[in-house]
C-alpha cells in the first residue's frame, strides 16, 4: 500500500493542470475541487470573465497554494490563454483541462500510466462523457481531412460497412468503446494530458485559432513530429459542454467556421485539388450560414414567446 501511495505521489507531482477560463461560473470551482489530489499544481488563467466565477473560486479555496491565478484584462481566446498559462509550467507533464469538466476518480492516474508506458507517446485523451452518461463526440476521433468531411456531410458515412477504407467516418464515438487504451488521430481540448518535451519539439499552441479546431491542429502538428496519440477508455471525465458558449451563439459559430477554415487550408490546401478545396470552403461557409439562420429563428421565437407569454 506505501509503495502504491508514494508512486501516485510522484506521477501526481509530475503534472500540473492549466485551465482557461470565461465565464464558466460555478462550474470552475467543481472543476478544480475534482482536480485537486490529482495533480500538484493548478494553473488558471482568466481570460477577463465578467460573472462571479475566479470570486466564487476564491472563496471556496481561500489561500491555496496549489492554485495559481493569472489574469488577462482582454480575451485572448483559448490558444493564447493555454500558451500564456506554459510561460509558468515546467512539470513534466501538463493536463489541458476545461473548466467545465468534472475529473472522476483515478483518471488522471490511467491517463499518466497511459502516456509513461511508451516515450513516444506525446499525448493522452480521456472518455469524454455528458451528464446523463453517454460517450460524447470528440474525445477520440480521426483526422476530418476534406474528403472525410464531404463523405460526412453527405451521408456517405452509411457505405462504410462496404467501402470502410473510402467510405470512413471520423467520428469514433460511434464505435464501440475499446478496453484498452488505442492510438488515434486525435483528441479533444477538453481533456489532454501532455509531455512538455514535446510541446518543445511542436512548438505551442497556434493562436491563429480563438476557438474551436486548435485542438485539430495540434495533433496534426504532434503526429507529423511523430509523437503518437492516445485514448484512454477508463478515464472518464463529465464533460458540461458548451456552458462557457450558450450566453454568444453568433460569436462562437463565427470563430468555430473561421476556425475550421483555417485548419483545411493550413494543413490540406495543397494536398488535395483545388476543386475540392473550394468546395470544401464553400461547404463550411453555407453551414455557418444555416447555422446562424437556426440561431436567429430560435431567438426571434424566443423573443416573441416572452411577450405574449
Amino acid at each position: 500500500m506505501t509503495n502504491q501511495m508514494n508512486r501516485h505521489y510522484s506521477q501526481a507531482t509530475a503534472i500540473s493542470a492549466l485551465i482557461v477560463n470565461h465565464n464558466a461560473g460555478s462550474l470552475l470551482s467543481d472543476c478544480v475541487n475534482a482536480a485537486l489530489g490529482q495533480v500538484q499544481q493548478i494553473t488558471i488563467v482568466d481570460n477577463a470573465s465578467t460573472d462571479t466565477s475566479i470570486a466564487d473560486l476564491n472563496t471556496r479555496f481561500p489561500n491555496n497554494d496549489q492554485i495559481k491565478i493569472i489574469h488577462s484584462d482582454i480575451n485572448l481566446g483559448f490558444s493564447a490563454g493555454c500558451n500564456l498559462g506554459l510561460k509558468s509550467i515546467n512539470t513534466p507533464y501538463i493536463l489541458f483541462l476545461n473548466p467545465d469538466c468534472i475529473l472522476q476518480p483515478n483518471t488522471i492516474q490511467n491517463m499518466s500510466d497511459t502516456i509513461e508506458s511508451n516515450e513516444k507517446i506525446g499525448m493522452v485523451g480521456g472518455y469524454l462523457i455528458n451528464p446523463d452518461g453517454t460517450e460524447q463526440g470528440g474525445g477520440r476521433r480521426a483526422i476530418p481531412t476534406p474528403w472525410r468531411a464531404f463523405v460526412r456531410a453527405f451521408g456517405l458515412y452509411r457505405l462504410e460497412k462496404f467501402w470502410p477504407q473510402m467510405f470512413f467516418d471520423f467520428h469514433l464515438d460511434k464505435k464501440p468503446l475499446p478496453k484498452l487504451p488505442i492510438e488515434v488521430e486525435a483528441i479533444s481540448g477538453a481533456l489532454m494530458l501532455v509531455r512538455h518535451n514535446a510541446i518543445e519539439t511542436v512548438g505551442n499552441w497556434d493562436k491563429g485559432y480563438f476557438l474551436h479546431c486548435e485542438d485539430l491542429d495540434w495533433c496534426m502538428r504532434f503526429r507529423l513530429k511523430g509523437w503518437k496519440i492516445f485514448f484512454v477508455p477508463n478515464a472518464p471525465v463529465i464533460h458540461y459542454r458548451g456552458t462557457c458558449s450558450h450566453a454568444r451563439p453568433f460569436f462562437v459559430t463565427w470563430h468555430k467556421h473561421k476556425g475550421m477554415l483555417r485548419f483545411y487550408q493550413k494543413f490540406f490546401r495543397h494536398k488535395y485539388p483545388k476543386i475540392l478545396m473550394i468546395c470544401v470552403t464553400c461547404g463550411i461557409w453555407l453551414r455557418f450560414a444555416a447555422t446562424v439562420l437556426f440561431h436567429s429563428t430560435r431567438y426571434l421565437y424566443q423573443l416573441a414567446t416572452f411577450k405574449h407569454g
